[in-house]
Parts: structure tokens; sequence; C-alpha cells
């Protein structure tokens, strides 16, 4: 990247429809409600042929440094210190506010470049906000429209001058790789399978209800406040993402809102904060459920573990608030227990007792995140699989079906990014489910695959003589 911009302004202005004008996709809420946008977003804008890092901000406001408020206008201004440039955004149609002089004023004794952005100015009387705009000492304000991509090629200009020729293009940013087709010359008849890539970039969501201290766990992976936290229940509304390393592995991780039962989700802004958070489980690679180890376990816990691994997705628990249980021991040998009982599709499923707020338990939940990657990765040769499958039809034969035993002939790997295998068989419609389940629980426990899904596909051999009738 040649440079970062930050938007900045007060409330309801337009700053996140201009991030989505300028990242080209919907990435920030937007509704007519002021103070949507909490934590900085940061995104890939493309401008004309100019390609530079942008930063969605909060809303700046005078208000306590202990309040919610101003936890989000040290967010803001901690951008405002990271940028090169800032986008100084005021609202053309309603003209200046005393805030809008308060915030010229602190960007003047920040002596980094600033770029002053009139939008909302296709609307009708905007002419006398416009030209208002002047008396704030930043220079000539840019006439734009961000929800209809008015002035864009001005604003393009206005940035060049700024901060000078020199930029860069950034990587196109890919989703997650899942359903990874196996060729049979990966393993064929030979018992070779490839090795697990251990410098592969990573990404993993954080999911779980609200106030479970996601956004605090990330922090301290972090080592800094980089994202907005508090007491507050639902103070993230944005999927945010974060890069960090961790033993030389690039870790891509997403922040989400708190996910409450859909019964409850009535208000516009939390759907729209539920879908974000849906989008960035279907982004990532693995996915960690964060409980509240004080109250775990209730329905919405248990919902989203089976959306993630309906999703297709590596899944691991994490006990959050670890420092605030007395009897460690007796809770420890509880959660092992429920999550054994309540959870039977995610058998083995790998579950860490953390603490986001004093970092305890942090590294183990890495690892458990590697080595849950590495089993989503696995691939299988055909030679093996084949031998098993012939193990298990012995020890547990299939059933027979009016008279006629099933057979199962023929097995392989088809697919990693979850585990799915193909099996040829006679009669696969009439083949039952709990013998599905045997042989998944005989792929667990033989292959050492706990706790991410597996899917068996049957397929019925096609017969050429099948309804046709015999001749005597």
């Amino acid at each position: 990247m040649s440079f970062t911009v930050a938007i900045v302004g007060r409330p309801n202005v337009g700053k996140s429809t201009l991030f989505n004008r300028l990242v080209g996709k919907k990435l920030a809420l937007v509704d007519d409600t002021p103070g949507v946008t909490r934590d900085r977003r940061p995104g890939d804008a493309r401008l004309m042929g100019l390609t530079f890092t942008i930063i969605d901000t909060a809303g700046l406001e005078e208000a306590d440094a202990e309040s919610l408020q101003g936890r989000m206008r040290a967010q803001t201004e901690a951008a405002i210190d990271e940028a090169d440039l800032s986008l100084f955004v005021v609202d053309a149609k309603s003209g200046l506010t005393p805030v809008d002089t308060a915030l010229a004023e602190m960007l003047r004794r920040r002596g980094k470049p600033v770029v002053l952005v009139a939008n909302k100015s296709e609307a009708r009387g905007s002419d006398s906000g416009f030209y208002d705009a002047y008396t704030l000492g930043l220079g000539e304000p840019t006439p734009i429209s961000a929800e209809h991509g008015q002035g864009m090629i001005d604003l393009r200009d206005a940035i060049v001058a700024a901060i000078g020729e020199d930029r860069a293009y950034p990587a196109k940013e890919d989703v997650a790789v899942t359903n990874v087709d196996v060729s049979d010359s990966e393993g064929g008849d030979e018992d070779e399978e490839p090795a697990y890539d251990e410098t592969k970039p990573l990404r993993v969501a954080i999911v779980g209800r609200p106030n479970a201290g996601k956004s605090t766990l990330i922090n301290r992976f972090l080592g800094e406040d980089r994202l907005l936290t508090g007491p507050e229940a639902g103070i993230t509304r944005d999927s945010i993402s974060v890069e960090w390393d961790w033993r030389g592995r690039t870790i891509k991780m997403f922040d989400t809102a708190g996910m409450r039962r859909k019964a409850r989700v009535t208000e516009k802004l939390e759907k729209l904060s539920v879908a974000d958070a849906l989008r960035a489980i279907r982004f990532a690679e693995t996915v960690v459920i964060v409980f509240d180890a004080t109250i775990p376990f209730e329905k919405q816990d248990l919902q989203i573990v089976d959306l993630v691994l309906r999703e297709g997705r590596a899944a691991v628990l994490a006990f959050n608030k670890w420092d605030m249980i007395e009897d460690r021991q007796a809770v420890l040998a509880d959660l092992r227990e429920k999550t054994d009982r309540l959870l039977p599709q995610a058998r083995g499923i790998r579950a860490v007792p953390i603490s986001g707020q004093t970092g305890w338990g942090l590294d183990k939940l890495m690892q458990s995140i590697i080595d849950t990657d590495r089993v989503w990765n696995k691939r299988i040769s055909t030679a093996r699989l084949n031998r098993w499958l012939e193990t298990q039809q012995i020890q547990h034969p299939p059933p027979a079906v009016s008279g006629r035993r099933i057979k199962l002939k023929y097995m392989t790997q088809v697919k990693a990014r979850p585990p799915a295998f193909m099996i040829s068989c006679t009669r696969s419609d009439a083949l039952p489910e709990s013998y599905t389940r045997y042989l998944i629980n005989g792929l667990r426990a033989d292959f050492d695959m706990p706790s991410v899904p597996i899917r068996i596909h049957f397929r019925s051999a096609d017969n050429p003589f099948e309804g046709k009738k015999r001749r005597t």
C-alpha cells in the first residue's frame, strides 16, 4: 500500500457510505440511525486508478472518556494518527455545526494532510452548506455524493494533490477455499498423503452471544486496544478483520457482532449485524465459538455451533471469563460432560478454557485452532480408505433390506476442507442413516479427525440390465 486514508467526521454525515463506495463493496453497515459505526474498519480502496488503504471510523463527538462515545472517539483518534491523510466529511445538506468546527481544529493540530469533503451535495439547498465549509480553514471543499457516486473524479484529484504521486496496488482479497477436490494422483493406491502447510495464512472468525468477550479476546491477542470493548452488551456491530503473526504464521481474525436468538432480533440494524457475522463465518476457515464460562451452553450457544458445522467450517470452543470461576476443576469436568452430551454432532470438538481479560490460555487456544485446521485440511489415500472400509464391513456388515444385503464396494476421498468421501455401493437409497453415522464415527476414531464436519456421499453403480425382463 502506498498510503492510508482515514474517513472522519461527526455522526451521520455519510462516512460509511463513502467507505463502501471506495472499496466497491457493502462492507460497512449503513443506516439512517446516527452512530452505526463504532470500530475502525480498514479496507482496500480503488478510486479511478488510485489504490490505497481506507479506514472507516466512528462519528466524533464530545463525550466523557469512560463512556461508550468517549471510547469510540479514542478509536477514531487512533485511526487519524495511523493514517497519512484524513478525509474530513461534512454534511452540505444540513450545514456546519459546532462539532465540525471543533473537529477541524483537532485535525489542524495533528499537522497531517486533510481533504475537506462536502457530502450530500446533490441535495436541494446544499449550496449554502458547501460554501460554509470554506470557513473551516482547511482549503477548498470537494463536493460529492457518496450515495450516488457523484464527484469521485474530483475527490481523486484532491487526494493525489494532498498525498503525492507515490501509490501502490493491493492484492485482491479472496474468500476461503472450501470443498477442495482431491484427485486420485494425490495418494492413489499408495499410502502417501500431502503434508500440512504450516506457513499458509489462516482466517479465523470469532463468534458467540453478545457480551461473551470476543473483542476483548482479540485485543489480548494483538496486545493493543484495537477493538472497542466495554461492559455494555452488543458494542460490536461490523465484522472487523485484523491481522497479526503467531509463531511466524499470519493469522487474520474476524471480530463479529453478538448473535442473539432469531426471535429477539427485531431491529433492522441488528439484522444487518448478524448478516455481517454470517458472512464472516463463510470467509473464515476455522471458527472459534466463544462461550461465557459463567453461563455456558445457552440454547443460542448450541445453535451457533450447529450453524458453524453446517457451514462446513472447523470449530473450536473457547470458554471465556475463566478468571471469574472459583472451583475450576469441578466446572471443567461439568463443561466436558455437557460438551459430549449436548453436541453429539461435534464429537471430539476441542474446548479450551481461557481468559481474554488476563490472557490466560490463549496459546493453548491458538494451538487448538492450528490442530483443528490441520484436520480440516486432512487428505487420506484411497488405499487406506478401502482397507478401512473392508474392516468396518467385517466388524459391522451393512443391513439387509428386503432380504438383500447392501454391498459397499469402493471408497475414496473426493474433497477436503471439510473432508468428504464417496462410497460406491448397491442400493444407496436404502442405506439407513444409522449406518452412515457408524462410518463417520469410525473415520473420526481411526483416522484421528475430531471436531470437524465429515460428509459421506453414496453412489450406486449404473446397472445396464436394470428394468429389463429376464429371458427364460
